[in-house]
């Protein structure tokens, strides 16, 4: 078997799953620009200006979050069907709505949390969803 053949299965993680990059989720303790509060998870979310997709996440000291999730950076994955996708997976969180018909799971893959998201709204509809307060997490 070829590299380009070890490649491509690697990619396939589950039959009849597609998984598309969405952002790298890196925690800090840094203030920035335009963050996102949600009350429900006690963390901070912004977008990185740059063209890479990188979301920062900040947590408040009482965050319910595990220890994992707030201080690994995480891959963040969109893919066309959550259930299959989680389906034997080690959950550490979800799968759950956190803005309106945005699905959310974070799975344990070997020790790193990645995030697993379904849904047909684009990031500008997600991200306006969230400052007015439709979803879970964002309700004040």
């Amino acid at each position: 078997m070829g590299i380009n053949n070890k490649i491509e299965q690697k990619k396939q993680i589950k039959k009849n799953v597609t998984y598309e990059f969405h952002h790298l989720g890196i925690p800090t303790s840094e203030i920035k620009p335009n963050e996102f509060y949600s009350p429900v998870m006690k963390m901070y979310t912004s977008d990185n200006p740059g063209k890479f997709k990188v979301q920062w996440h900040r947590f408040e000291k009482d965050t319910p979050l595990s220890k994992s999730l707030t201080t690994q950076p995480h891959a963040a994955f969109k893919v066309n069907d959550l259930a299959a996708a989680i389906e034997g997976e080690e959950v550490l969180l979800g799968p759950y709505e956190p803005i309106d018909d945005f699905k959310v799971a974070i799975i344990n893959d070997c020790g790193v949390p990645v995030e697993l998201t379904q849904t047909e709204l684009s990031d500008e509809e997600l991200w306006k969803r969230a400052e007015n307060g439709q979803g879970s997490i964002y309700k004040s």
